[in-house]
């Protein structure tokens, strides 16, 4: 299993966090999918001293620990128990099922939205009071399922082959 890469997609959430981090008082955040890392630096760099990564991959773990950033090995929320954040992100694997291609860094399922709704059922149990949650998704990611969940498109970047968007969710 390979680490997910920095691509397109996280860089724009990174730059989405750290405008978000500068201008908003986080004292604890979890980093949900971490991939390299990208992220949980990020909010390191921003001055956020509470930061957990988690993946479903162990070598993404293993890297970001080598980070000296704190992260678990966890299916999304299974290993979180009852731990509560001010902030959570997941740049979710959106792409639909591909015969080509079906890792689980990229592909989050059948239609692309699965990944990101059993995400989406869980999460909110794992907020703070005024807690917030922020998930990137791609145009090709069908929305009407996600749409349930209360959800506000805070920003978007257009690819040429795609429009990536980062919904807050309310």
């Amino acid at each position: 299993m390979e680490i997910y890469q920095p691509s397109d997609d996280s860089y724009f959430f990174a730059d989405f966090l750290e405008s978000y981090l500068k201008n908003n008082k986080v004292d604890s955040y979890l980093d949900m999918g971490t991939g390299s890392g990208i992220l949980a630096e990020t909010a390191k760099k921003c001055g956020v001293k509470k930061i957990l990564a988690v993946d479903i991959n162990p070598e993404s773990v293993k890297f970001v620990k080598q980070k000296n950033l704190n992260a678990l090995e966890s299916d999304l929320f299974s290993k979180l128990k009852n731990k509560k954040f001010d902030l959570i992100t997941f740049n979710a694997p959106y792409l639909p099922e591909d015969k080509h291609d079906k890792k689980i860094d990229i592909t989050g399922g059948k239609k692309g939205d699965e990944i990101s709704l059993k995400f989406l059922k869980q999460a909110k149990k794992h907020l703070t009071p005024n807690g917030k949650i922020f998930l990137l998704i791609s145009s090709h990611t069908p929305l009407d399922r996600i749409k349930k969940f209360n959800v506000k498109i805070v920003a978007k970047k257009k690819l040429f082959f795609e429009e990536l968007m980062i919904l807050e969710v309310r």
